[in-house]
């Protein structure tokens, strides 16, 4: 009975949503109000070897976010920035940040965003001691919490994002990389939630994060110990998708990334939408509402132009352009 309701509040959510790019964001709106609706009623959800650029930004910035241009239109480069730092998570970071996301969200040219460091050696270290030492503890609480709602931000983007990690990835800046829908390493990346060596816990969605990630027993014991992983051993776990030897320059990862969203690029933005949000909310719910998501999301590409641009194109054995309509 719960499952036929949540089917219906999902078939309601989906009636009459806009089948272009504009709806996408007030679509994944109305499924996560959905979700929400659903568990409440069941309880009582480069080109190359050198990055390409569209235009510079300040080299002083903590975050530089760049617009790849030419053939890698539609690829966003978020570059984390505060080499003096190891790119620690900074209030000014994390407003830039949210700034960046927010920015992206409501863009429909962007097909993907990849997550990187411009320091060379280091990812992100997490958060900013030396700044959090100095705040009031009436402080610490809000912040952990701006900080925690920009990760679920960045993971609730509606296109595929991607962390690049070509360095060290410790507590927050893991917790970051968690967030994203793929996370690339080096070999000689270090990663782990190693809070509890400073007698706190990951708060910025770590606990619930890595044990999706690599499943419950070993994610407690990584936590337990306040262990960090190499890209080999992360890749074993499942922490990444892939584990690259680094190079000279030291952005294997980014380079692997980019690849990535190369691959990416060509196909249809609205379906790839459509894919990451019926695989998002469908984790989080039964198998039956999952496939009534699935239907949802299947039920928003059948009327779009883009479908049909696809079915000429292999008709005339030509690739598709599709534009996001």
């Amino acid at each position: 009975m719960a499952v036929l309701a949540g089917c219906r509040i999902f078939s309601q959510a989906f009636r009459c949503q806009p089948n272009s790019l504009d709806g996408v964001g007030r679509l994944q709106d109305a499924v996560n109000h959905a979700l929400a609706n659903k568990i409440q009623y069941v309880r009582s959800a480069t080109h190359g070897g050198t990055r390409q650029y569209s235009s510079d930004s300040k080299s002083g910035d903590d975050l530089i976010v760049r617009y790849l241009d030419d053939e890698d239109s539609g690829i966003v480069v978020f570059g984390l920035n505060r080499p003096k730092a190891k790119n620690a998570i900074s209030k000014n970071l994390v407003n830039m940040m949210a700034d960046a996301v927010e920015s992206v969200k409501k863009n429909n040219k962007v097909r993907s965003v990849i997550v990187c460091s411009m320091v060379p050696g280091i990812f992100c270290a997490g958060a900013d001691l030396k700044e959090r030492a100095k705040m009031h503890q009436s402080e610490v609480g809000p912040f952990v919490s701006k900080a925690r709602a920009l990760i679920s931000e960045l993971g609730n983007l509606p296109m595929p994002t991607i962390a690049a990690i070509d360095g060290a990835a410790l507590g927050g800046g893991l917790e970051m990389a968690l967030a994203c829908d793929i996370r690339i390493a080096a070999h000689s990346a270090k990663m782990g939630l190693t809070e509890t060596k400073l007698g706190i816990i990951p708060g910025a969605g770590g606990t619930q994060r890595l044990p999706r990630a690599i499943g419950v027993a070993r994610a407690k014991e990584l936590m337990f110990a306040a262990r960090a992983v190499d890209g080999a051993e992360a890749l074993s776990l499942g922490l990444v998708s892939y584990s690259m030897e680094q190079n000279k320059s030291g952005d294997a990862a980014y380079l692997r990334a980019l690849d990535l969203a190369r691959e990416f690029n060509p196909q249809g933005p609205i379906a790839i939408r459509m894919a990451k949000l019926a695989i998002n909310q469908g984790m989080e719910v039964d198998l039956k509402t999952g496939l009534a998501i699935e239907e949802a999301c299947y039920s928003q590409v059948i009327p779009t132009k883009d479908r049909l641009e696809g079915l000429a194109a292999f008709k005339e054995k030509r690739p598709p352009r599709f534009k996001g309509e």
